[in-house]
This record gives C-alpha cells, sequence and structure tokens, in this order.
C-alpha cells in the first residue's frame, strides 16, 4: 500500500471533519441511452459526463405508496436512472417488465444494493433477475464482517469469488462503504484492505458523505484507486451543530472537486444521489429534489 497515501489518510483523520471538508476542495445493458445532462456538464472534465441515477431507499416510504407514481416523479426530476435496494412494486416476479416500464419514462438501472448471502445462496435466480432488469452492477450494501477484525477476509474472499462468477454474465460485483469500513485495521483501514484484496474489477462505491462522516478525504481515496469508483453515491453529510443542511448545495463540502476527481481519476459512470436526511419539515421527495437541483448548479458551475 502507498505509504504516502496511508500518512495523509491519518493526518486528515487527526485533524479532524472540519479541516477535511475545506481540504477536499479546495468529496448493463445500462449504457444505451444518452444523459440528460445539465447544460455545462460536456465542459465540466474531459472525460465523459456520467448518467445520473438515485438510490431508491431515498424514497422508500413513497415507493411503497405509490411505486409507478415516485418512479415518474425521479424521471421528472431529470435522472437518468435508479438504483434499486430491494422494492420491484408490481414487478417483483417481472423483471422485463419493470425494465420496459422503466424505459417508457425515460429510466434505467444504473445497478442494484443486493445482500452478499442472496448472491452466495441464490445465485442464479438472482442474476436471473437483474439481469432481465438490465441491472448488472450488484453492489453489496452492508456486511457486518466488513468491519469485524479478521472476519474482513472472508468478505474479499467472497467478493474475489464472486468477481469471478459474475464474469462469464457480463456483470460485475461491488462494495459500498459506511463510516464503519473506514475503522483501522493493520495499517490501514477495513475499507483499504478489501481494495487492496480484491480485483480491480470489483468496484469500491464509495459512499461520500459517509467518507466524510469517518473523517477522511473522498478525493484521495478516489484518486488512489483509480478506474474502481465506477458508481458513487453523492450524499450530503453536515455536523450536528452546523449552520449548514444536509442538502447537495446547502452543505460545505467541495463537490465540484469531488465530482471532477470520480470522473477523471474513478472512471465514473454513474453519479447515484442518495438523500437519508429530511431537513426543515422536508419530505423525502423534496429533500430529494433540492440535492438534485443543487447537484445540477454544481455541474454547470463545473465549466
Amino acid at each position: 500500500m502507498n505509504t504516502i497515501y496511508q500518512f495523509k489518510r491519518k493526518l486528515l483523520s487527526a485533524v479532524g471533519i472540519s479541516v477535511v471538508l475545506f481540504a477536499i476542495g479546495g468529496c448493463s445493458e445500462p449504457q444505451t441511452q444518452q444523459p440528460k445532462q445539465p447544460e455545462g456538464a460536456a465542459e465540466a472534465t474531459s472525460a465523459q459526463a456520467p448518467q445520473v441515477s438515485v438510490q431508491l431507499y431515498s424514497v422508500k416510504d413513497s415507493l411503497k405508496a405509490d411505486f409507478k407514481g415516485t418512479l415518474e416523479q425521479i424521471a421528472n426530476l431529470g435522472f437518468d436512472g435508479v438504483e434499486f435496494a430491494g422494492d420491484f412494486g408490481p414487478y417483483a416476479e417481472d423483471p422485463e417488465g419493470l425494465k420496459d416500464y422503466l424505459a417508457s419514462i425515460g429510466l434505467q438501472a444504473s445497478g442494484a444494493h443486493v445482500g452478499i448471502d442472496q448472491l452466495k445462496n441464490n445465485f442464479d435466480n438472482t442474476t436471473d433477475f437483474y439481469k432481465k432488469l438490465g441491472a448488472s452492477w450488484l453492489i453489496i450494501p452492508w456486511d457486518d464482517r466488513a468491519f469485524n477484525g479478521d472476519d474482513v477476509k472472508a468478505v474479499a474472499e467472497d467478493l474475489s469469488a464472486l468477481a469471478e462468477k459474475l464474469k462469464p454474465l457480463d456483470m460485475r460485483v461491488g462494495f459500498h462503504n459506511h463510516a464503519q469500513e473506514w475503522q483501522d485495521y493493520g495499517d490501514a483501514s477495513y475499507l483499504e484492505y478489501l481494495a487492496e484484496n480484491t480485483p480491480k474489477s470489483v468496484i469500491l462505491q464509495q459512499d461520500v458523505g459517509w467518507t466524510i462522516d469517518a473523517g477522511e478525504d473522498p478525493i484521495a481515496f478516489v484518486k488512489h484507486y483509480p478506474g474502481r469508483t465506477l458508481t458513487t453515491h453523492f450524499k450530503s453529510d453536515v455536523a450536528e451543530d452546523s449552520q449548514y443542511v444536509p442538502i447537495i448545495g446547502k452543505d460545505n463540502i467541495d463537490w465540484k472537486a469531488v465530482y471532477t476527481a470520480t470522473i477523471t481519476d474513478g472512471g465514473a459512470k454513474w453519479i447515484v444521489i442518495e438523500q437519508e436526511e429530511y431537513p426543515n419539515g422536508l419530505s423525502p421527495m423534496e429533500a430529494l429534489t433540492q440535492s438534485k437541483a443543487g447537484f445540477d448548479g454544481i455541474i454547470k458551475s463545473a465549466r
């Protein structure tokens, strides 16, 4: 492992999150549709601008109450895709029908969060469902073993085995971080252990909000593992006593710098906006709408 990166990471941890926020900035089929780029996105970087998706967990209650209506609201906000988290509404047994419905409203599946046990114990049925849905990137959203001592080695072995098993299907597995995986393990962190001990085909789906919450530098992580953050969660994170609001563009995160690094170094194909906090009495959809608007504004400013 790169010792300079380790030193930088430890230094950032030592000085605390408030400094990190300013230091960083100054944070398969599904490729047939052209992204609905906000004005200015093309100029943000010489690399191709990624498409923009939303993690459906952000609006989970609305989705349960009105599956199609919620997806149509998301489409009207200008998203290119959605990332599934286990709720398929009336299409739980009809992935092809769901793919067609998404296409009819201008959306596609950017990927899905899938439990590692589901993939290990029901591989054929699980991959068949997501293949038909058009979700080729299957991301492990949580695993208790990933921050529990040497248990992390078994997670790395599972991810490596799944990567090989998915390769003939033209599908990929990935891992989504929380703050816990940034805890120290050996001479680095659990997350870095997973990155160093899995094939490069394993996607490192960085959750920028959780990385900042852990006091780490999301840009340093992207640069240290180029080409592996193909899908990245853009989620705001602010301190509880902060004057800022956990909405993209209303926080103190330099999203333009994170966005540029995520594309140019990370090779991102999908930016996945996630909204887990709903400040000032906002509904989940209202909070998501504001974060999407904040994101669009940041992209325009990235000319």
